[in-house]
């Protein structure tokens, strides 16, 4: 298996340095104070440890357990610190599980393939809308692959090595069935049953949190239809979706779109990167052992087809039907992110297709061209740079956000957040979009719109009691005959509030960004205890603690010491 082994210490820094000079490159704005608050990014100075937050009673477990884990950690780590750790190793654990994994001896190569994997459209584009989780697990990837290959071959210590570089992966149901998908394709053998068998249950049980918690959730299975439409893959220029998916963009909001990708020359670098691909593809096949290369061309093909499945004639019309039918499918309606394997592949068969390209030039003519090629991602899409062309600014939350979080902490009670809108744009974040911060700022249960809105259309969310709220709200009747006991009214935003849903509600707190009501009819009332539901994602979340545990304990057990 050349190129999947271990590097000696002179072969890792050039490739450390390159990944640290991309981190910091793209992340450079965040060494300002604040927090970057973009679309579904939302890091607060310490998000609570709630029942809400561990195990959504009423909300499909989008966020089970990156919830659990940040609230965890930010008990003793500042959110603002939390934020840049992770957006920097997602970055830089990227470039360098992508530059070991390629199998060469060239150092160029290496580097090539480092980044390429970090500076794809597909990370720029999740980094744009916030999806940090995804990019932990698209990180994560070609460690998993790494790992998966040395489960195959038999190696010792190669299960628990596996399970600790899924962990991060499986904070989100995404990133969760990626690893699972690796594993299950890459790491099965029949000279190894036992050790495959061992890997894939652990990688199950690192899911067991989010999928506990779909299975008991009172939202149902089930989504909204409209959704496939909305959040089908988008054409970014003149080739359309498609082209945009192999290229690995084509999210559907062009708000997370660099403005790069819509160059009428995109499409011909995409070509460019699927000739080079190709050239590279059979030194790949012999590099790797029988079968693993078509085994990965299997999952980035996968990948490929799912993220495809909402512009395909007539696959469109049955995602639609089964969204509402099959529970879980609502997962593929975001199809676009499905294309991490895909791109890990594109971008290791690419730098072996460079390799391929200078073997028979002249050494340092050679070195010219992989230099020219290094920093092509960038040059096409140099947007990404200084964190998406400055759109990863911090920010501090004003004075009004701690003090109604103190006062709602003293007495405790729902939380209503008006106006009804999932997404915010505050005038203290100027120019970006975010999801309220308020479920995770304030230590209470709140209440938050889930409708998504995606230009003219509507995409329903699926909590029960906040469709209540709506309807009650929508037949005129005031706030106070909700059953909510706060009621937070968030100025500076693009809808208002009437005046007469706010009628019989006693104001605590009147500030510039922030106004905090209390419901006299509903007297305080301490957080509900936790169901058999919520004990049930709770025990999932400790058993797959307890996996990564033991496999961190077998791990460090094996390591050579000192003594």
């Amino acid at each position: 298996m050349q190129g999947v082994r271990n590097l000696s210490v002179r072969e890792r820094w050039p490739l450390h340095v390159v990944a640290a000079a991309v981190t910091v490159l793209v992340l450079a704005p965040l060494a300002a104070p604040g927090y970057a608050l973009l679309y579904d990014m939302v890091f607060v100075p310490r998000q609570p440890l709630s029942w809400e937050l561990v195990a959504p009673a009423q909300s499909l477990p989008r966020a089970v357990p990156m919830d659990a884990v940040v609230s965890l950690v930010t008990q003793l780590v500042p959110g603002w610190l939390v934020q840049r750790l992770v957006l920097a190793a997602a970055i830089f654990l990227a470039a360098v599980g992508a530059g070991r994994l390629v199998p060469t001896e060239r150092r160029g190569v290496r580097l090539l393939a480092a980044v390429g994997y970090a500076w794809t459209p597909y990370l720029a584009e999740r980094l744009l809308i916030g999806q940090w989780g995804l990019l932990v697990a698209y990180a994560a990837l070609p460690w998993i692959v790494r790992a998966a290959l040395h489960v195959r071959a038999g190696r010792p210590g190669a299960v628990p090595r596996l399970v600790l570089v899924a962990a991060p992966a499986a904070i989100t149901p995404t990133g969760g069935l990626l690893a699972f998908a690796v594993v299950a394709v890459l790491a099965w053998t029949r000279q190894h049953p036992r050790s495959s068998a061992l890997a894939a249950g652990g990688v199950v049980l690192l899911n067991a949190p989010w999928v506990v918690a779909a299975w008991v959730t009172g939202a149902g299975g089930s989504s909204d239809p409209a959704g496939v439409e909305a959040f089908a893959a988008r054409g970014e220029n003149w080739a359309g979706p498609l082209v945009a998916l192999a290229g690995t963009g084509g999210i559907w909001s062009a708000q997370a779109t660099p403005g790069s990708r819509s160059a009428p020359l995109v499409p011909l670098a995409t070509l460019a990167l699927l000739v080079l691909a190709g050239i590279g593809a059979g030194p790949l096949r012999r590099r790797l052992p029988a079968g693993v290369a078509a085994r990965l061309a299997g999952l980035g093909g996968g990948g490929l087809l799912l993220a495809a499945l909402g512009v395909l004639p007539g696959v469109d019309a049955a995602l639609r039907w089964a969204v509402v039918h099959v529970p879980g499918a609502g997962l593929l309606r975001d199809g676009q992110k499905f294309l991490a394997p895909y791109a890990l592949v594109l971008v290791l068969c690419a730098a072996l297709g460079a390799e391929r390209l200078v073997a028979r030039m002249d050494p340092e003519l050679a070195g010219v061209v992989l230099a020219g090629l290094l920093l092509l991602p960038v040059a096409v899409m140099p947007d990404l740079a200084l964190g998406g062309a400055g759109r990863l600014r911090p920010v501090s939350y004003p004075a009004d956000w701690r003090l109604v979080a103190g006062r709602v902490a003293g007495e405790e009670g729902e939380v209503l957040a008006l106006p009804l809108s999932a997404y915010r744009a505050y005038p203290w974040n100027p120019g970006r979009v975010v999801l309220d911060p308020l479920p995770r700022y304030l230590d209470a249960d709140v209440l938050t719109d889930d409708t998504l809105r995606v230009g003219d259309v509507a995409v329903a969310g699926e909590n029960p009691r906040v469709r209540e709220v709506r309807r009650l709200l929508r037949q005129g009747r005031p706030v106070a005959g909700t059953g909510v006991r706060w009621v937070v009214v968030q100025h500076g935003t693009a809808a208002e509030v009437d005046p007469a849903v706010l009628a019989g509600l006693d104001v605590v707190h009147h500030g510039p960004f922030l106004t905090l009501y209390r419901n006299p009819t509903v007297a305080p009332a301490r957080t509900a205890s936790a169901g058999a539901a919520q004990w049930a994602v709770a025990g999932a979340s400790g058993t797959a603690l307890l996996v990564v545990a033991a496999a961190a304990f077998s791990a460090l057990r094996r390591r050579p010491t000192a003594w």
